[in-house]
């Protein structure tokens, strides 16, 4: 059986770092590591191979080759991959799809010749059985949750890791908390599942075996919601790994608030190599934490226990979402402050998208004011239903809080902010990685020479040089992330000078 697997295209989002990539000649963020799974769980005896439509074209080629064009999504990824399928259909190719996109909506899926719902490890073996004997059903959904510590290594040897600016792994599964807005409780639970130990330092050495040296992203939703194994066995263990092998990777991932409550555990985190950690904080309103049920952010300090985690040496990454039913007109306003004195350079603001099988979706449904499906761009400027606020004054004041946090000024006060606190761990051997001397002049070129922001990008770079050297690698990252973001939120303003109180 030859197997083609696609990975369909991102569009450009804050969340692509397309134009952050092109400094140092990478194609996409990160693989597939879902369909990397998937590779790994079927007969060793097939032909394997993987196309990422973010880092290669698909061609005709490629997809008449196969037997069967296995395809997963999210939902961001919904027009493409609705593209992949119509494709095959035409060239008489077989698909098989699965993952969150079609998980949550598998009747838009209904054209492919084969649905594998749920986790794989649950779904999939079931459907590779009946196909071998020729009696594949249209519809597979897995009827509980998946044995995690049953998960295979993924196929790295099917990606080019070069074309990558980091790898990623999985070590948990699941949240404990149930945000009215997220669907992660649906599609895995509302208990944490975890890898064994073993599991894990099993996935890194393979990493570390095909040469891989840099960033390695832990996909899980919320990486500390088993905080007892994490401290007493996993963290432990990967340090002990990390010192053995010279610390060849930096570590990132996703958590929610209170990690800032546990001191211990950020140190164990930061000792073990992790650098920075997306943190949801959504609104400093705390009437929205409420209505969304996001009970860890109410009643804290939020600024407060950000900069607990920063100087703990981790840098906070932030979600941020306008559209709350109790959003008052001056959101807007104490958004952009929150996030000019928390420090957090990277904001990921985006507007309130109901997803499809999350508790707002349902509560929407039954209030008449769910409107249709979403793009999964949050930072699209369009709305999936109606909201409190009048659509004209919230798109208007989201388009406000883009254009402020990532003006130049506004941009480069946050870095300063954060680099005059910021404590990282120092040690390790040092590691060129790929296309980042090249960064450096790009840099200099793109951003202190010919960019608006070259007043802000030399007063940054010699501040740094002088007083943090050390962190003038950082400083120069963040400076680049910053021309990206500036590129989305004028293609996000431009477009909805088009459209503004549009509701799709």
């Amino acid at each position: 059986m030859k197997i083609l697997l696609v990975y369909p295209e991102y569009p450009d989002t804050f969340w692509s770092f397309r134009h952050a990539l092109k400094f140092i000649g990478k194609k996409a963020a990160f693989p597939p590591l879902g369909l990397l799974t998937v590779a790994a769980m079927l007969p060793k005896s097939w032909e394997k191979r993987l196309v990422d439509m973010n880092v290669q074209p698909l061609s005709d080629r490629d997809i008449t080759w196969a037997d069967y064009v296995f395809c997963s999504a999210m939902t961001v990824q919904r027009e493409s991959a609705q593209s992949v399928v119509e494709r095959c259909r035409r060239l008489g190719v077989k698909t098989v799809v699965g993952g969150p996109l079609c998980t949550t909506s598998p009747a838009e899926f209904d054209a492919a010749d084969h649905l594998v719902l749920g986790e794989a490890e649950v779904s999939l073996p079931p459907f590779l059985a009946d196909l071998i004997r020729g009696q594949a059903r249209h519809i597979y959904a897995a009827e509980h949750r998946a044995d995690v510590s049953r998960t295979p290594i993924p196929l790295w040897e099917l990606i080019n890791p070069r074309r990558y600016a980091a790898m990623n792994i999985q070590y948990s599964r699941g949240c404990p908390f149930d945000c009215e807005f997220c669907d992660i409780t649906r599609l895995f639970g509302r208990k944490p599942r975890t890898k064994t130990t073993k599991q894990v330092i099993g996935e890194l050495e393979a990493l570390h075996a095909r040469g891989w040296r840099g960033g390695v992203f832990f996909v899980d939703d919320n990486f500390i919601g088993d905080k007892r194994k994490l401290k007493n066995e996993t963290l432990p263990a990967l340090l002990d790994w990390m010192e053995q092998k010279r610390h060849p990777f930096e570590f990132y991932t996703e958590a929610s608030i209170e990690l800032a409550d546990d001191p211990h555990l950020m140190e164990l985190m930061v000792r073990a190599g992790f650098q920075e950690v997306f943190i949801g904080i959504e609104t400093p309103n705390d009437a929205g934490h409420s209505e969304s049920g996001k009970v860890q952010n109410k009643n804290r300090d939020l600024i407060a226990s950000v900069k607990r985690i920063q100087k703990a040496g981790l840098q906070v990454q932030g979600g941020f979402i306008v559209g709350f039913d109790s959003d008052p007109p001056s959101i807007f306003e104490r958004q952009i402050r929150f996030i000019q004195e928390s420090g957090i350079v990277t904001a990921m603001a985006g507007m309130l998208t109901a997803l499809r099988g999350t508790r707002l979706h349902q509560r929407l449904i039954r209030e008449g004011r769910f409107l249709g499906n979403t793009s999964g761009n949050n930072t699209a400027v369009a709305l999936n239903f109606v909201p409190t606020m009048r659509a004209d004054a919230l798109i208007s004041g989201y388009r406000t809080i883009l254009t402020t946090i990532y003006a130049p000024r506004a941009y480069y006060h946050r870095i300063f902010t954060f680099l005059r606190e910021y404590r990282p761990l120092q040690r390790g051997r040092f590691y060129l990685k790929s296309g980042y001397c090249g960064a450096f002049f790009k840099s200099i070129l793109f951003l202190g020479v010919i960019g608006k922001e070259r007043l802000q990008f030399w007063r940054l770079f010699f501040w740094s040089l002088l007083m943090r050297p050390r962190l003038l690698p950082l400083a120069i990252t963040l400076a680049i992330y910053g021309h990206h973001f500036r590129i989305i939120t004028e293609h996000i303003r431009w477009n909805s000078m088009f459209d503004d109180g549009c509701i799709e």
